[in-house]
């Protein structure tokens, strides 16, 4: 059903929280598998999603996106962690809505307003939920998940993420 897409430079310690917040949607069948798109990581990245289970490839996340099994993909930023609840939530959009979504920050993780406003907005910091088609389709002109995710317009979910910390 879901396919989670996790693009990774270096991250080992914030991929390792972010696949142990999908466990949940792992044993109740949601995520169908989890693929790391790494871009040249010198750490132990490849180890830890290699432990967990995950499809590790380098080619990009054209190349993810080409594996993934799933009708829809969930991009994460890792270290980035889903709260209870998203797996309900994900599968409600899934099942009637055809538009992206992002989920809604954890209300303990919310900054300040002028600190949201005046900081490097990610586009990826609350996650994406995108029919494999349509990303298969924006993939072609962007470089990473970063740009693929940029600029679209999404539903907002009734399920929280803990954003990841800035590099």
């Amino acid at each position: 059903m879901l396919s989670v897409l996790i693009e990774t430079l270096n991250d080992e310690e914030g991929l390792a929280r972010t696949l142990a917040s999908l466990v949940g949607g792992a044993v109740e069948g949601v995520v169908r598998d989890v693929i790391v798109c790494d871009q040249g990581s010198a750490d132990q990245t490849h180890r830890v999603a290699e432990h967990a289970g995950c499809h590790y490839v380098t080619g990009g996340i054209g190349a993810g996106i080409g594996q993934a099994k799933g009708d829809w993909l969930l991009f994460l930023e890792p270290g980035a962690r889903l709260a209870e609840g998203w797996i309900d939530e994900v599968v409600a959009h899934t099942a009637k809505q055809t538009m992206p979504a992002r989920f809604s920050r954890a209300r303990a993780d919310r900054a300040p307003f002028l600190a949201r406003v005046f900081s490097g907005n990610r586009a990826l910091a609350e996650g994406l939920v995108i029919s494999k088609r349509q990303a298969t389709a924006l993939a072609k002109s962007a470089r990473s998940a970063e740009a693929l995710a940029r600029g679209l317009a999404t539903r907002r979910l009734n399920a929280e993420i803990w954003v990841a910390p800035p590099k």
